[in-house]
C-alpha cells in the first residue's frame, strides 16, 4: 500500500480589504499537510465537487466567520483510498459526505448549537472539502448510491439535505409509514426561485411523493424545465400580482395551496399567503432577495405559520440519501467543468453563472477521474 503524500492542494480564499458586499475575495491555491487517518475516519479523494450559494456569499463578506485558511467548498463525491486502517479499501467505493456537522438527530434544531457548523470557508469547523485528499470521520459518510454519476452525487448533499427537511419534516405535507414510503398526494405546494439547487430537490422530492408543485422564476425557460421535471406550472414573480395568476392555475378541487417552500425573503408572506389555506405553512431556508420576511395580519388572521428551516440533521441526511438510492432520483448538474482545483478560471466562471443567476442547478467541478456511477455524467439541463 504506497502512502498518501505527505502535502496536497487545497483551494481557499485570499484575504482582501473590501466591504461586505463590495469585496470580492480572490481564489488561491494552498498548499496543506495531509493528515494521517485515525482507525475511526477514512481518507478521501475528491472526484467532484459542487458550490452553494454561501460560497458565493462567503467571497462577498456577506457570511458569518469567513475564514482564508479553511478550504472551501461542502459538497463532494468521493472515493475511499486504502489506509493503515483500513487496507481493503479500494478507488471503487464511492461515497458522499453529511456537509452538517454538530447535529445527530433531533428534529427541532441542533443538539448543541455550539457545536453545530457547515463545512467548507469558515473558522467554526476547519474541514471543506475544495482539497485534493480529505481525511473525515467515517459516520458522517454515506455511500453514495450506485445510479448516480459522480456529477450528480456532488450536487447532492447540502441542497439535497436542506430540501428534505424543509419539506419532509417542516412544512406538514408529508407522511411517513417509517419504512422509508413517504406520500404528499394530492397536496399543493408552491417552491419559490427554481433553478437554485434547494428549490430543485424539493421538486423533484415533492413530485415523487405525490405532491402537485407549483413554482416562480423570473425566467419562462426555467418554468418550462421544472414542467419537464414534473411540475404543474409556473409564474414569474417579476409580474405584478403573480399569485392572482398562480390561484387561476390551483385546481378547483383544492384551490388553494397547503404549503410554500421559499428561499428568497421579501414579499412572499404577503403575496403567498393570500394563496394558504388556513394554518398553511411557509417553510423560509433561506433569503437571497432580502433579509427579512414580513409578516401581515392577514397571515395573523388566517393561521399562517413561518417555519425557519437550516439544513439538516445527519439522520435526516441519511433518509435522504436513502430515499434517493431508492427512488433513484438525480439531482440536476447545471454545468460541469474540467481541469480540478488548478482550473482557477472555469471555477470563477462558475462563480460568474451563479452571481448572475443563470444556472438550473448545481455548478460542479471535475477534480479527478472516476466517480462514475454506472450510468454515467450528470445532468446537464
Amino acid at each position: 500500500m504506497a502512502s498518501p503524500p505527505r502535502t496536497h492542494q487545497a483551494l481557499a480564499m485570499k484575504k482582501i480589504d473590501g466591504k461586505p458586499g463590495e469585496v470580492w475575495y480572490p481564489l488561491q491555491l494552498t498548499t496543506v499537510p495531509t493528515p494521517v487517518p485515525s482507525s475511526s475516519q477514512l481518507l478521501l479523494r475528491p472526484t467532484h465537487l459542487s458550490l452553494n450559494h454561501r460560497d458565493l456569499f462567503l467571497r462577498q463578506a456577506l457570511y458569518p466567520s469567513p475564514s482564508f485558511t479553511t478550504p472551501l467548498l461542502s459538497d463532494a463525491c468521493c472515493v475511499v483510498l486504502p489506509s493503515p486502517h483500513r487496507k481493503s479499501s479500494t478507488e471503487s467505493s464511492r461515497v458522499i459526505l453529511n456537509p452538517v456537522h454538530g447535529w445527530l438527530e433531533s428534529p427541532l434544531g441542533p443538539e448543541s448549537p455550539a457545536d453545530f457548523a457547515i463545512l467548507g470557508g469558515t473558522s467554526t469547523n476547519p474541514l471543506g472539502l475544495a482539497q485534493e485528499l480529505l481525511v473525515v470521520a467515517a459516520d458522517e459518510t454515506a455511500a453514495c448510491p450506485a445510479h448516480l454519476s459522480g456529477a450528480e452525487a456532488a450536487a447532492l448533499p447540502l441542497t439535497g439535505l436542506t430540501g428534505w427537511r424543509a419539506l419532509v419534516t417542516k412544512s406538514g405535507l408529508i407522511e411517513s409509514n417509517g419504512n422509508g414510503i413517504y406520500s404528499g398526494q394530492g397536496k399543493n405546494l408552491l417552491v419559490t426561485g427554481i433553478g437554485g439547487g434547494v428549490a430543485l430537490m424539493v421538486l423533484l422530492f415533492a413530485v415523487q411523493m405525490g405532491v402537485r408543485v407549483w413554482v416562480t422564476s423570473g425566467e419562462a425557460g426555467k418554468i418550462a424545465k421544472a414542467r419537464e421535471l414534473g411540475a404543474e406550472g409556473g409564474v414569474s414573480y417579476k409580474e405584478k400580482g403573480w399569485e392572482k395568476e398562480l390561484k387561476a392555475m390551483l385546481p378547483k378541487e383544492r384551490p388553494f395551496l397547503d404549503a410554500i417552500i421559499d428561499g428568497a425573503g421579501g414579499d412572499i408572506v404577503l403575496k403567498g399567503g393570500r394563496l394558504l389555506k388556513p394554518g398553511g405553512a411557509v417553510v423560509s431556508y433561506g433569503m437571497t432577495l432580502a433579509p427579512s420576511l414580513p409578516y401581515t395580519m392577514q397571515a395573523v388572521l388566517n393561521n399562517v405559520e413561518v417555519r425557519g428551516s437550516t439544513m439538516g440533521s445527519r439522520a435526516e441526511f441519511r433518509a435522504m440519501v436513502a430515499y434517493v438510492a431508492k427512488e433513484k432520483i438525480r439531482p440536476i448538474a447545471s454545468r460541469v467543468i474540467d481541469g480540478g482545483l488548478q482550473n482557477l478560471e472555469g471555477i470563477e466562471s462558475l462563480f460568474d453563472d451563479m452571481k448572475a443567476g443563470r444556472q438550473f442547478g448545481k455548478l460542479v467541478i471535475a477534480v479527478g477521474e472516476d466517480g462514475k456511477g454506472p450510468e454515467g455524467g450528470g445532468s446537464k439541463l
